[in-house]
């Protein structure tokens, strides 16, 4: 049985706390904190692991990810504008119809990412984080998506 502890989630220029609980890793913490409905914005999370996360419709807006372990998470339909991910892993991370507007992504692995219908409107992105092999940063409308999908059907 794994010890629970209280873990906070706080604001990351006062301190203040935005969610808490007992819980045994600030992954479920942030889970949880997103099923609740918990407005995460402005959170500090920098270095958290959130691999495989399911985090869709989460608000983190000016959230800061910077390093944070996102590989394969789900962070479709996150509002995410000018939340600070630098560094981040985001590794087949799923990221449709999420808001990016203004992020900070530099430095962010995207290898495998999907960020199908996704705002990346003002994103810092370096080109090279986007470039090479195994790496796709990709935004189709939503009549691309249908049409791809089809295809594959057939």
């Amino acid at each position: 049985m794994t010890d629970k502890n209280t873990i906070e989630i706080k604001y990351r220029k006062t301190g203040a706390v935005l969610f808490s609980g007992q819980y045994d890793s600030l992954k479920a913490a942030v889970i949880n904190a997103v099923r609740q409905g918990a407005h995460l914005a402005k959170a500090n999370l920098v270095g958290a692991n959130l691999a495989g996360a399911y985090l869709v419709g989460a608000n983190l807006a000016g959230a800061y990810l910077v390093k944070a372990n996102l590989v394969g998470a789900n962070l479709a339909g996150a509002y995410l504008v000018k939340a600070n991910l630098a560094g981040a892993n985001l590794a087949g991370a799923h990221l449709a119809k999420a808001n990016l507007s203004r992020a900070d992504l530099s430095g962010a692995d995207l290898s495998g990412a999907s960020f199908c219908g996704a705002t990346i409107d003002g994103a810092k992105v370096n080109p090279d984080d986007i470039g090479g092999p195994g790496h796709i940063l990709y935004a189709l409308t939503e009549e691309e998506t249908k049409m791809i999908e089809k295809g594959r059907e057939s």
